[in-house]
């Protein structure tokens, strides 16, 4: 080994170390798969802690017991959450065959310009009531075929809340539960790398919820202005849906428009993308820069990253888990810079 000339000593070294850190990491992501009945409620729990700690400490600020304060927030979140889910879902089933009619409607229009391309267009929706009928058929034989694993989210979800609770009523005691379990000598710095990387969390959490709620107001009042039914609705579901990065702005912003389109034509539907357009260039422009730079100091890129690795491991909520437990991990390495005596790297890094 040592008639290999330094660089190359060093750069073999470097490369143990990634593919040890990758064989961890790797090992890590097997285990809360395995265990991910237990891991998903821990991580769902600690957004919903991170998100829900302002409302909880203003309780207990105004002489609410802790035990019920946090109950109490537990129970507002479920009621918010519940009813706009419940009003979405609503308007949806509600206004499905006139989707389905404004489609074809717009295919025969699309027909008189377009020939071949526009009758096919009018056979598609001509046969999406029997399209949706057979995927129907197959999810309900599905759901049938999967009630465990209905009833694995179903326990998930209400463990997340428990724990969401317990977090919340027990926060004091999480700072000298860590110096306990810590390594001697190093209780301070375990204590530190936690508190940022808590920080780095609930600072993505409220820069989402503020991002998220500006998105909701603009777009439903945009709606309200073209007489877009169920725009309430639509905009309690651009606020759920914007904590799913990038996905969730089109998912809502689909529908939407596929609603507009369904109640006023053609022509208020095209106003409606527009304004679906111009709320998410005014957040890609001015409030992502604006405040994400604040809360979250990670690059459009490796966020990007971050949630392509995040939908290849666990789908839907691993886009929703990847971008704040990437900034929780950049806050431990900023940390430990910190701590080592590294200079810090600017704050546009």
């Amino acid at each position: 080994m040592h008639l290999l000339p330094v660089p190359v000593r060093r750069f073999a070294a470097w490369c143990a170390v990634v593919l040890l850190a990758a064989a961890v990491g790797y090992l890590g992501v097997l285990l809360c798969g395995k265990l991910r009945t237990a891991v998903v409620p821990v991580l769902l729990a600690l957004l919903g802690a991170a998100l829900l700690g302002p409302l909880y400490r203003r309780l207990v600020d105004v002489g609410v017991n802790r035990s019920l304060a946090a109950a109490l927030t537990c129970v507002a979140v479920v009621a918010v959450v519940g009813g706009a889910l419940y009003i979405v879902v609503a308007a949806l089933i509600e206004s499905g065959d006139q989707i389905v009619a404004s489609l074809r409607r717009a295919a025969q229009d699309i027909a008189k310009y377009f020939g071949a391309a526009g009758t096919s267009l009018d056979d598609l929706a001509s046969n999406s009531r029997e399209l949706l009928r057979r995927f129907g058929g197959t999810a309900a034989s599905g759901v049938i075929s999967g009630v465990s694993v209905v009833g694995e989210t179903i326990a998930m979800a209400v463990l997340a809340l428990l724990l969401v609770f317990f977090f919340l009523r027990d926060s004091d005691r999480a700072a000298h539960g860590l110096r306990t379990l810590a390594p001697r000598g190093t209780a301070d710095t375990v204590e530190a790398m936690a508190r940022r990387a808590f920080r780095a969390v609930e600072g993505f959490m409220r820069g989402t919820t503020f991002i998220a709620f500006i998105d909701a107001v603009c777009i439903t009042v945009g709606l309200l202005i073209l007489d877009v039914p169920g725009a309430v609705g639509l905009g309690a579901l651009v606020f759920v849906a914007a904590y799913i990065p990038y996905l969730g702005a089109f998912l809502s912003g689909a529908v939407a428009v596929l609603v507009a389109l369904a109640d006023r034509g053609f022509v208020i539907a095209l106003w409606a993308l527009g304004v679906v357009l111009a709320v998410q260039v005014l957040e890609g422009h001015v409030l992502q820069p604006l405040v994400q730079s604040r809360t979250v100091h990670m690059h459009p890129a490796i966020v990007l990253l971050a949630i392509t690795a995040g939908a290849s491991v666990a789908g839907i909520l691993g886009i929703l888990l990847s971008v704040p437990l990437t900034a929780a991990a950049f806050a431990v390495v900023h940390e430990l810079r910190s701590r080592s005596g590294a200079p810090p790297e600017p704050a546009e890094s």
